[in-house]
């Protein structure tokens, strides 16, 4: 038995019905990403039943839909990242996470300060990375201190130029401002951002790297490695979890890195699950309100997740979803509210046309289902009714 969830980063389909409360009423990542191009093209996403989950220009629904298709409505009181994906695998965060939209107490960023090595630091405020390191980049390389933000996110992120703090000596000061980011300003991760270039040029390199805190309760991925299943992480999963439950992880520095990953294990993998992200839509369009960008972007993904769907064995499970939105087209530069979508694939199966509608952790109940594992007492989600494997 072999199941493969692939999560496209920041692909809402809009909608979530608590958007209001998190500032996002209107908004639809895909959408609008549609939009702005007069029309997007994703034959790959159109022959699994996006078009019968979502409406967007240009995508049309499928009247034999390839993977059963719906949206999932998230519980958790976060929008980020770490709390979509240990929802999906079915661990609902109910209180939320400390944020700074004032920037950090003095007492913190006495503490960040010293775990940094006393080096002084620069912005501490909400801000967009790209923009924050173009800024501040200049002065940073004149006096060492590290560039730290946030944003409407429970994170704290280290911007360091490659030539001030090496990658390994920024990663090992943010595992120490890890340490010390507890009890009431537990931040659900610490980001390290390494940058390179010159002052007009700089640019975020790919080591980027996420020190999360470990899962508050049990997944499903802990149900899953106590069963004997393997659980490969690819992208980075294994930041967002904290390298619980997983036996391998692969982290990526690209979309197309991450596909050929999961191609080659479609290739090699006997049994067990593989639990993908791909990133780019996220950090390089969404986060960036690139429209355009985004649509192009995610018309490219699409190709390649063609290579996916043609290397599964009959009777592999096949789930495409995402784990928050990151509206091109709303105000700000920060995750969006927004419901996302479901593609669950039997490969060989006939699949049925009526739309699935639940909550993320369909997701991982979908998947313990499959393996016969029974999910721990409290773990969010239903499976999504599936048709039995072929030959079955």
């Amino acid at each position: 038995m072999r199941a493969f969830v692939v999560v496209i980063d920041g692909l809402g389909v809009g909608g979530a019905p608590d958007a209001a409360a998190f500032g996002d009423a209107g908004a639809d990542t895909l959408g609008h990403a549609a939009a702005a191009v007069g029309g997007i093209r994703l034959p790959v996403l159109e022959a699994l039943g996006l078009g019968n989950a979502a409406v967007a220009a240009g995508l049309r629904p499928c009247p034999r839909p390839g993977a059963v298709a719906g949206r999932l409505t998230e519980r958790s009181a976060a929008t980020d990242s770490a709390t979509g994906h240990r929802e999906l695998m079915g661990l609902v965060t109910t209180a939320p996470p400390p944020t700074y939209p004032d920037g950090f107490p003095d007492d913190v960023m006495a503490a960040v300060d010293a775990a940094m090595g006393g080096r002084g630091w620069l912005c501490n405020a909400p801000a967009s990375g790209t923009e924050v390191v173009a800024r501040l980049g200049p002065e940073h390389l004149r006096t060492g201190a590290p560039i730290v933000y946030t944003s409407a996110d429970s994170v704290l992120q280290i911007a360091a130029h490659d030539e001030v703090l090496t990658p390994a000596e920024l990663y090992a000061a943010c595992e120490r401002v890890r340490a010390v980011m507890t009890g009431e300003h537990a931040v659900e991760r610490v980001i390290a951002r390494p940058f390179t270039g010159a002052p007009g040029a700089f640019r975020r390199t790919a080591g980027r790297r996420d020190f999360a805190l470990p899962p508050a309760g049990p997944t499903a991925l802990d149900a899953l490695a106590a069963a004997g299943v393997p659980v490969v992480g690819v992208g980075k999963v294994g930041q967002l979890v904290a390298g619980r439950g997983l036996s391998e992880d692969h982290p990526t520095g690209s979309d197309a890195e991450g596909v050929r990953l999961v191609a080659g294990l479609m290739g090699s993998l006997e049994r067990g699950l593989v639990f993908a992200n791909l990133l780019e839509l996220d950090t390089g369009f969404g986060h960036r309100r690139d429209a355009v960008g985004y649509a192009r972007a995610l018309e490219r993904l699409d190709g390649l997740l063609g290579r996916l769907v043609e290397a599964a064995r009959p009777g592999d499970l096949l789930i495409v979803t995402a784990d928050h939105g990151n509206d091109p087209a709303h105000a700000g530069t920060d995750h969006t509210r927004e419901q996302v979508p479901l593609l669950a694939r039997v490969a060989g199966a006939g699949h049925p046309h009526a739309p699935h509608r639940g909550g993320f952790g369909d997701v991982g109940a979908t998947v313990l289902a499959r393996f016969g594992v029974r999910a721990p007492a409290g773990l969010a989600g239903r499976p999504v009714p599936l048709p039995s494997p072929p030959g079955t």
